[in-house]
């Protein structure tokens, strides 16, 4: 029985082999047999490349790919070696580096200025690129002179290189090669927003850009050329230039959960790249918390491809609103489209619905300084099923805080078009000067990386919005700058009483006087002798604005600021000073203001009525940060200070305006004493603003031409007042610390 096994067992074994011959035998002898075409001695020879054996193709796809009219007949599928053969044009330089392809040397002479080429005669820029030239030529980075420019940026408009687009500019190629400061794009940021066209949605802008920077939508972490490139969103073309709107999370509900617990409405792709997902999203979709809806209807030839879900499909997208799920839901499926980056994105963090990510591959906007794992969930394309499981897990604090930290970055990054811009501008510059560049909590943290400049200080507890975070104080002393236009004639002048008040404060490190008056500086004797420093700083340029720069003088963080007519008691000056203690980040004081909008003129009013409404403290008796000063006079433009300088007014509300903005807070106002109303209007002096009968008029002015140049309106009103505790309570004077405001 054994002997049968064993030759039955050789047999086979030969009967396999001599089979293998025989097919062997076939294959050499067709490999050497010459091709149709070719000549009869013609071989590879032993050094030359032998061609892959031609299988049979197991993994052909279910469907041909779609042409540009939505027919079939696209070809075959495209593997990523061909994929990234398409793009070598675009990444010949796909090994720059800043330190290998730009010259820091151009950055080191005159600081980071950005040159913005000339528009060229006959060339039409779509408006979404003409936002962003705005955007650069309206920042402090602009200039004029490329003798000057740190980095150039082409008039040219590369956002959209799709070639069936209208928006697409052709002979870009030689257009820019023409430019004579092109040097092979070194120092040379380009923007794009849509590159390649069906069927592969490549990445190539179509034309060499050397060794410029891309400052890109729908990158691929692939072809990023990380600390080099910089991932913008995806934005419309009615993206607003400045300003925008405000996120959409008013309350912070607990617990934050909405009507809807996942959503999606979008196109379904049939057929072609971004495709997959897109068609798998109804197998998650159950009609109550998760409402994932997708549609066939786009596309001129959609009904040819339509499969059997179509109709159902298409029904029941019709039966739901987009904002209203947008509005109403805890997390947004954000899946990529044709391309990895969709407006979705941007929709979804402006309605403080926690983006969740299907979109593999995808280097998420501006990830070199973002955290994205604060505001978003990375989800895997591959592991779709998994998503409902996943969001329902995480902890209802969490939610909270991923829907707080996608306000934050919306109005901090990207609620303009402005934003996006100066937010890659920043980026590159931290890229330039990294001894200064900014870390990542300045970037993911209140106020963000836009209002927190480098050049200040390099420590964070120098700046008012992180004391919290590193246990600190500001310094429990301040600086008192008195703003002074009239000359000295008279040692009863309000000046004189004010200074010495001043000084007597527990908490006063030191008085500044700014002599803005065209008299010539007071003789020494003629200020009153008090108990701390009195440094006189005569103003070179006699300007309002002047009261603002950032004083080299002042080494507390807290500036008492001080018209020369204010009247104010030591009492009042060190209430106000242990408010501010507690709110170092907003402008604390005494007189208070208000704005409003006026339905008849359109325009935004301003108002002094005494109301229990305000949205501006004056800074004629205002304590505030110092570092304020240094922001008022590095970020904001030329153009309004000019205005402030030349109308010899404004300047306080300017100040309202740029620490709101920053803050997101309105200021704070604190006891009120009943005379001080009828001490400021009641000034005669000629010499005074209050006497100035166009001064209201201006005022009213100044508030659109500031409104107009944030894009919205940053005051916000309040109807909070701090007074001392024990405040006009029927309880004796002596148990009260600030006793003498009540007598005041």
């Amino acid at each position: 029985m054994q002997a049968k096994k064993r030759y039955f067992t050789l047999l086979s074994a030969g009967t396999c082999l001599a089979l293998l011959f025989y097919l062997g035998g076939l294959q050499w002898r067709a490999a050497r047999s010459p091709r149709r075409g070719q000549p009869p001695g013609s071989r590879h020879g032993p050094g030359a490349e032998r061609p892959w054996p031609r299988f049979p193709d197991a993994l052909r796809p279910f469907a041909e790919r779609p042409g540009p009219d939505g027919g079939g007949g696209g070809g075959g599928r495209v593997s990523p070696r061909q994929r990234r053969d398409a793009s070598a044009g675009l990444y010949r330089g796909r090994r720059c580096r800043m330190e290998s392809c730009f010259d820091f040397a151009l950055c080191q002479r005159n600081g980071f200025k950005v040159y913005v080429y000339p528009q060229q005669k006959g060339e039409k820029i779509a408006e979404s690129y003409q936002n962003v030239l705005a955007a650069i030529e309206g920042s402090r980075f602009y200039t004029s002179d490329p003798g000057q420019a740190c980095l150039f940026v082409l008039s040219l408009d590369t956002l959209d290189r799709d070639q069936l687009s209208p928006q697409y500019v052709h002979n870009l190629r030689s257009k820019v090669q023409s430019l004579h400061l092109w040097n092979n794009g070194r120092n040379h940021l380009i923007f794009n927003l849509y590159s390649g066209t069906w069927p592969d949605y490549t990445e190539d802008v179509g034309f060499d850009i050397g060794q410029a920077m891309l400052a890109k939508a729908s990158i691929s972490t692939e072809n990023f050329r990380p600390n080099f490139d910089v991932s913008i969103p995806l934005f419309s073309k009615d993206h607003p230039r400045t300003g925008g709107e405000k996120g959409f999370l008013r309350f912070n509900t607990i617990p934050p959960l909405r009507k809807y617990m996942l959503v999606f409405k979008g196109k379904r792709y049939l057929t072609g790249i971004g495709s997959d997902t897109r068609n798998a999203l109804y197998h998650v979709h159950n009609g109550e918390d998760v409402v994932l809806l997708t549609t066939c209807k786009h596309g001129k030839d959609w009904q040819k491809h339509k499969d059997s879900r179509c109709d159902r499909d298409n029904t029941e997208y019709e039966k739901y609103d987009y904002r209203e799920m947008l509005h109403n839901a805890t997390f947004c499926l954000v899946p990529r489209g044709r391309r990895l980056g969709s407006f979705r994105f941007l929709e979804a963090l402006q309605a403080a619905c926690v983006p969740v990510m299907l979109s593999n591959g995808w280097e998420l906007p501006f990830s070199e300084v973002i955290d994205w794992n604060q505001a978003a969930v990375i989800g895997d394309e591959r592991l779709l099923l998994q998503i409902p499981s996943t969001i329902r897990s995480i902890h209802q604090d969490k939610i909270l805080a991923l829907r707080q930290q996608t306000q934050f970055l919306w109005e901090a990054y990207f609620s303009s078009v402005e934003k996006i811009v100066l937010t890659t501008l920043e980026i590159i510059q931290d890229r330039i000067f990294k001894h200064i560049s900014r870390n990542s909590l300045i970037w993911n943290k209140h106020p963000g990386g836009l209002f927190v400049l480098p050049q200040y200080s390099s420590y964070l507890g120098d700046f008012p919005y992180y004391y919290a975070n590193l246990g600190l104080k500001p310094l429990s002393t301040f600086t008192a700058v008195i703003h002074a236009v009239t000359p000295l004639v008279s040692q009863s002048q309000p000046v004189l009483k004010l200074l010495v008040a001043v000084a007597k404060s527990q908490y006063c490190a030191q008085i500044i006087v700014l002599w803005n008056c065209d008299k010539p500086l007071p003789a020494k004797h003629r200020w009153p002798a008090t108990s701390v420093p009195v440094i006189v700083i005569e103003g070179e340029s006699k300007v309002m604005s002047s009261r603002f720069l950032p004083y080299d003088n002042i080494v507390t963080d807290a500036v008492l600021s001080l018209d020369e007519d204010t009247v104010l008691s030591t009492t009042e000056v060190d209430f106000a000073f242990t408010v501010w203690q507690s709110f170092p980040e907003r402008i604390v004081g005494y007189p208070a203001r208000s704005h409003f909008w006026d339905n008849t003129k359109e325009r935004w009013g301003y108002t002094s009525k005494w109301t229990n409404d305000y949205s501006m403290v004056l800074t004629g008796a205002a304590i505030y940060h110092k570092y304020y000063h240094y922001l008022y006079t590095h970020y904001l433009p030329a153009s309004l200070k000019n205005m402030v300088d030349q109308l010899a007014n404004c300047e306080d509300i300017l100040m309202n305006f740029l620490v709101s903005a920053v803050t997101k807070l309105p200021p704070i106002k604190v006891t009120q004493k009943k005379q001080y109303k009828e001490t400021m209007m009641g000034q005669t002096s000629r010499a005074s603003r209050w006497a100035d009968p166009d001064h209201f008029a201006q005022r009213q002015s100044c508030m659109n031409t500031f409104a107009s140049w944030f894009g919205y309106m940053p005051l916000i009103h309040s109807q909070m007042r701090l007074d001392p505790v024990l405040f006009k309570d029927q309880v004796s004077i002596l148990r009260k610390k600030y006793r003498d405001i009540e007598r005041l």
